[in-house]
């Protein structure tokens, strides 16, 4: 079984690194394409097995899953190119959040999927967000679900949460990331630490919290419970941290990400009308 590849950034190039260093797949097994080949060379140096197609059509030929890992506009291009190659046997898996599976259907009958990776995938972690097309075949169904076990916790969601989970399961790691960024640039303005101190303790304390919350030690409030001692330090700044509200701030965080996904929700239903 062949896998293929268009699109080799950030998310594309995590996903590959995924498989490959999970066992799921060997690099053998593995086409890529890219707008711009030396971006994708760092990869291909990598991991000398994978087979790079300078023409669309000819890694659309010869995959039996071919990945979307391309932005929303750059694939409706891609699209337009590639109808006349695809084959209904093939199975067929979009990145773009904000296309559901049905429209992609109504434009070529086969078995879709739209998977939303996280790049905690990268350290076969996380999980992976998954809605199978209605015509979706079980039989790649199973495959997909097989293959992304390998390297992370693959979850059936419907379209009426994608954006909330994306928000939470894709989006998360960079809100933390700057929230810890945050915490670190705290501690180097109020106590003149060194900042690559201050990251190194932030980012142990991120590892060994989420050890515990995969191990079931704690759920997440009873860390806080754990922590907490009754009139002790740690109370003082969860006070300065409730006083920030931050409910109402992720709340705002959300309707931003839920306005931004509206739009490009609006552009691709535009566009698969006029096709």
């Amino acid at each position: 079984m062949r896998l293929g590849f268009i699109g080799t950034g950030n998310m594309g190039t995590v996903l590959i690194e995924s498989l490959i260093t999970g066992k799921a797949v060997t690099d053998k097994t593995i086409g890529i394409t890219n707008r711009t080949p030396e971006k994708a060379q760092p990869l291909l140096d990598k991991h000398p097995g994978i087979t790079y197609y300078h023409k669309l059509e000819k890694i659309v030929t010869e995959s039996d899953i071919l990945f979307f890992c391309v932005k929303q506009n750059d694939l409706f291009t891609i699209l337009k190119q590639i109808k006349p190659y695809l084959s209904q046997n093939q199975c067929f898996i979009s990145l773009a959040s904000a296309v559901t599976t049905e429209q992609l259907e109504t434009w070529f009958p086969a078995s879709w999927i739209r998977l939303i990776p996280s790049i905690t995938n990268r350290a076969l972690a996380g999980t992976f967000l998954l809605t199978f097309g209605k015509n979706c075949h079980p039989r790649w169904k199973k495959t997909v679900r097989t293959l992304l076990e390998k390297v992370g916790n693959p979850i059936e969601i419907d379209n009426r949460h994608v954006r909330i989970a994306a928000d939470i399961a894709s989006c998360g790691p960079a809100f933390l990331s700057l929230l810890l960024q945050k915490m670190v640039s705290g501690a180097v303005k109020k106590a003149n630490v060194d900042e690559q101190f201050a990251t190194e303790l932030a980012s142990q304390m991120l590892i060994g919290t989420a050890k515990l919350l995969e191990k079931n030690h704690y759920t997440l409030q009873e860390l806080q419970e754990k922590v907490l001692v009754k009139g002790g330090i740690t109370g003082e700044g969860i006070k300065v941290l409730e006083e920030g509200r931050l409910t109402e701030l992720f709340e705002a965080v959300f309707s931003a990400t839920a306005e931004k996904a509206r739009k490009d929700a609006e552009e691709a239903r535009i566009y698969f009308e006029s096709e």
